[in-house]
């Protein structure tokens, strides 16, 4: 069935704006693969750090030859969907609640996750001097990103599992869900508009540079610690018409995580770096070094976990029950992490057939 309208955004940080980062140069005599350019989106977020330090160490160009990148980066989900459907990207990195809205508007037609790419990299953090304990945030505003997105699903998912009630559309109840865009939300808490805030990185560590605390950690209530984040998808037509692009895109990828976790200083370096190119302004030591540590990258796509966000956004009334059966196709990535000589991943169920 599909999502109710206006649910299930954004993965949470920022806006809808669309920005344009610079196009790789591909190497002049490199040969081509089937497309001469493969236009890729994600977000000028640390969650998205794959995407950031694979194009700005040239790690993904490196393995698609000839053929070119063109990448641009958006800040909502919802902007970098309907470039999908409309045609403007082919592959992006997006997280769960948009990738789930997508496929299920779409009736199943118009995206695959082909690989995860990050977990973590979420919390809850609050005021010290008024929440002192969890129990605390009984009556006490509390802002996420966005009605229905990622984190404010989890949040509600979270108040829910203490036996407190809160009505989904109006944020209001035992605790008031306050919607903020994150690029404000460090401003609110700042003001006292809210005493906390469920929200992503870096978000998170720029709330705790201005005093707040770390409540919570959403690491600490999954199972093994770990929840997909952000995933990558790709549009079928595009993995239909050119396997040999999307399998390439992927081993960069898994190459680039291998680097980053590798290389965990020189990485954190190279995304604030690609950050600071497009924003303007990178990220302080002290909001860049929590923020990244809480981060886990890796290619496996946490398939149970989204499967189990699903859930939780059908039990909060955000969304009506999906069919995510073939909302992934991972049998390009497997067949990349086989040649690298490392396990495949599974689809929890939800693979294409």
């Amino acid at each position: 069935m599909a999502a109710l309208p206006l649910l299930l955004t954004a993965c949470g940080y920022g806006s809808d704006a669309e920005d344009d980062a610079p196009r790789a140069e591909a190497a002049p005599d490199a040969e081509k693969l089937s497309a001469p350019e493969v236009r890729i989106g994600y977000f000028p977020n640390l969650t998205h750090a794959t995407a950031l330090v694979g194009v700005q160490e040239g790690l993904l160009q490196k393995e698609l030859g000839g053929t070119r990148i063109k990448a641009s980066t958006f800040n909502a989900g919802p902007s970098e969907i309907e470039a999908l459907n409309a045609g403007s990207i082919d592959i992006g990195w997006i997280g769960p609640s948009p990738s789930i809205n997508g496929y299920t508007r779409s009736g199943g037609e118009n995206l695959r996750i082909i690989s995860g790419s990050a977990s973590g990299g979420v919390k809850l953090v609050v005021d010290p001097d008024t929440v002192k304990t969890l129990d605390d945030l009984k009556g006490k505003k509390i802002a996420t990103p966005q009605l229905g997105n990622t984190q404010d699903v989890a949040f509600l998912h979270w108040i829910a599992e203490k036996g407190w009630k809160v009505d989904a559309q109006s944020g209001k109840g035992d605790v008031s869900v306050v919607r903020t865009d994150n690029k404000i939300t460090p401003d609110a808490y700042r003001s006292g508009s809210v005493d906390g805030a469920w929200v992503p990185e870096p978000t998170a560590s720029k709330l705790v540079a201005e005093g707040a605390k770390v409540l919570l950690d959403e690491s600490d209530i999954w199972p093994d610690k770990k929840f997909v984040i952000t995933n990558v998808i790709v549009s079928q037509n595009f993995l239909e018409e050119h396997p040999d692009v999307v399998e390439a895109v992927l081993r960069g990828s898994v190459r680039t995580n291998a680097w980053i976790n590798a290389n965990p200083d020189q990485a954190k370096a190279s995304a604030n770096k690609a950050l600071e190119k497009l924003s303007g302004k990178a990220l302080p030591a002290e909001v860049l070094n929590p923020a990244w540590e809480s981060i886990t990258f890796l290619d496996d796509p946490l398939a149970s976990t989204l499967d189990a966000q699903a859930a939780h956004a059908v039990s909060a009334g955000l969304l009506e029950k999906p069919d995510l059966k073939g909302i992934y196709d991972l049998k390009p990535l497997n067949k990349v992490l086989k040649a690298e000589g490392r396990p495949e991943v599974d689809d929890a169920g939800l693979g294409v057939r």
